[in-house]
């Protein structure tokens, strides 16, 4: 016995638009993703109103942490970004971009420093003499 298309949609059975596992969004989801980022907001703002740590390298190093948990947060929760989107070009993308802009400011850190290091000393009677 042969079905036709539209028999075979009727009964469910349509295996022609099988998108895999598709992630869908739900209200608990965007709730816990949008909590999540308010505490992740909340602390550091806390930290540097009340001056909780003296040292302010200390604080800077606790809000940076707290900024890269929220951008994993932001990352799972609002753009439902995981090893499995896409077959994994999401991620292979977002290591890609990652990469550079680690070389590229690390790069930069490391030419300013050395050009800093590296310059002549002037001083306020040089200056003045300048063309």
């Amino acid at each position: 016995m042969s079905t036709t298309h539209t028999e075979t949609a009727a009964h469910g059975h349509d295996d022609h638009h099988d998108d895999g596992p598709v992630s869908h969004s739900t209200f608990k989801g965007y709730m816990t993703g949008f909590v999540l980022a308010v505490i992740l907001t909340a602390i550091p703002f806390w930290l540097v109103m009340g001056k909780v740590l003296a040292n302010t390298h200390t604080t800077s190093l606790v809000i940076l942490g707290f900024a890269a948990v929220q951008i994993v947060v932001h990352m799972i929760y609002f753009l439902h970004m995981d090893a499995k989107s896409e077959s994994g070009w999401n991620m292979l993308a977002l290591i890609f971009t990652i990469v550079l802009v680690v070389i590229t400011l690390a790069g930069s850190l490391w030419v300013m420093y050395h050009m800093n290091t590296n310059m002549m000393p002037m001083s306020v009677h040089d200056m003045k003499n300048m063309p």
